[in-house]
């Protein structure tokens, strides 16, 4: 019996690149793997659309190995730039799996740590440098980077560096960078920010689109339960993480690290042991954020709370519930939240909660997913709490807002009740004049 031939062997890879991708156990290209890589390898510049879990990462990492080709000098000759550090941290994990049999050097930076380390391996000599791009310019501005040996660039996930505000060192970087390089750019979605960044940053690009834009992953079985309030969503996620058969790996997304903590703070020991359960965000450490991370990847834990810092950048493939415990505002973040689970040809579910104050946006989210979020009915089991008086007025302030964002004419049907309850703290009236004032609104 003749051993099955590796797919990869058609885009004529050196053999220690080969001999990593046999070992990572890759036989077959991916859709984005076998359109990339050709032109990548030709030189041209790529605008590369596609959903993260697709094989994007190694879709530009082999290109890059196979035009380095080994160590050389002391200065980097590629660039790889990320939104967030856990995406840097996979990326070079990648990269150093797929050149595990060349010498190229590979040295990853981030910020939350301090730059000493980093500085001692960019030091010591490097080929590629993946980076967050403000890690990057520090350094660089320290003139701890030279980049004029610089022949190639790639932005991934350009939409999040977009939401994340980092236009501006990246405009800064291309200005200091060589001219004459070769460029990709990879993102799940294809918005205004990221066309424009597209025709400052590429050069008459080859584009690569394997799914329509901000489409979710077929794999994944979607659901919304409609909830009133918090206490609800919290009683709701209880009742379904005592699933320990169904629910055996879940990752909980909420807007705020507020929020976050408050999940983590309600789930802790009366509902997940403290073993199983980790919660990550911006503010934790990154020893911190990494020791959970793995703990999560391993299955020692089985639920993690987190906020959207982590969203792009986990590539665990065994997930097997993604809950958005809060609607995302950035939309797009709804494809790269549930992208986290049904991956590798796993099948994956996705629970959304929302409140009435959350509908507009998901009516946004299912505009950009072209698809209706399929409905589901509370458990009969689940109690629905009542909603405090704070929460309720918080709800129709926000869906005020959501009106007259969409017809700055809209006056409000909360505006005079809002007057009165806000009058104290923002006009600085009395209690007495607070009962006038809402005497006045009742006899309008």
């Amino acid at each position: 019996m003749q051993p099955t031939q590796n797919l990869f062997e058609q885009f004529k890879l050196n053999r220690q690149l080969l001999n990593a991708i046999e070992e990572a156990g890759y036989t077959e290209p991916t859709p984005i793997q076998e359109q990339a890589i050709p032109l990548a390898l030709a030189g041209q510049d790529i605008l590369g659309i596609a959903q993260t879990g697709t094989g994007k990462t190694a879709a530009y990492t082999l290109p890059l190995l196979m035009r380095i080709k080994y160590a050389q000098g002391q200065h980097p000759r590629a660039i790889v730039l990320a939104p967030t550090r856990e995406l840097a941290m996979q990326i070079a994990e990648a990269v150093a799996q797929l050149s595990k049999y060349t010498d190229i050097r590979t040295v990853v930076l981030y910020g939350g740590v301090g730059p000493k380390s980093q500085i001692e391996a960019l030091r010591q000599g490097v080929d590629i440098i993946v980076a967050t791009p403000g890690r990057f310019m520090d350094l660089y501005f320290q003139e701890e980077i030279v980049v004029k040996h610089l022949t190639a660039m790639v932005l991934d996930e350009a939409d999040k560096m977009m939401d994340m505000g980092f236009m501006p060192q990246i405009r800064k970087l291309l200005e200091i960078i060589p001219r004459k390089r070769q460029n990709m750019l990879f993102s799940a979605t294809f918005s205004d920010k990221v066309e424009n960044l597209s025709h400052e940053f590429l050069e008459f690009p080859t584009r690569i689109e394997v799914t329509p834009q901000a489409t979710t992953a077929e794999m994944v079985d979607q659901a919304l339960y409609e909830v009133p309030n918090f206490r609800t969503k919290i009683n709701l996620l209880a009742y379904m993480l005592k699933d320990h058969t169904a629910f055996t790996r879940v990752l909980i997304f909420t807007r705020s690290r507020e929020v976050a903590g408050l999940v983590h703070q309600n789930l802790l020991g009366r509902i997940v042991k403290e073993d199983d359960l980790r919660v990550i965000h911006a503010n934790k450490g990154q020893n911190t954020r990494i020791n959970a991370m793995d703990a999560f990847r391993e299955g020692s834990v089985r639920v993690m709370v987190a906020t959207d810092v982590v969203a792009r950048g986990i590539d665990i493939t065994e997930v097997s519930h993604v809950i958005n415990f809060d609607v995302p505002l950035i939309y797009e973040d709804y494809v790269h939240r549930i992208g986290r689970t049904g991956r590798a040809n796993h099948a994956g579910h996705a629970i959304t909660f929302m409140t009435m104050a959350d509908e507009y946006h998901i009516a946004k989210i299912e505009k950009i997913i072209r698809m209706e979020i399929p409905r589901r009915e509370l458990p009969a089991e689940v109690e629905i709490a009542p909603t405090p008086f704070n929460e309720q007025q918080d709800m129709l302030r926000e869906i005020d807002n959501q009106r007259r964002r969409d017809d700055p004419t809209f006056k409000g049907a909360f505006h005079e009740k809002k007057w009165v309850i806000q009058g104290g703290k923002a006009g600085g009236k009395s209690t007495k004049n607070r009962q006038n004032a809402s005497k006045r609104s009742k006899r309008r």
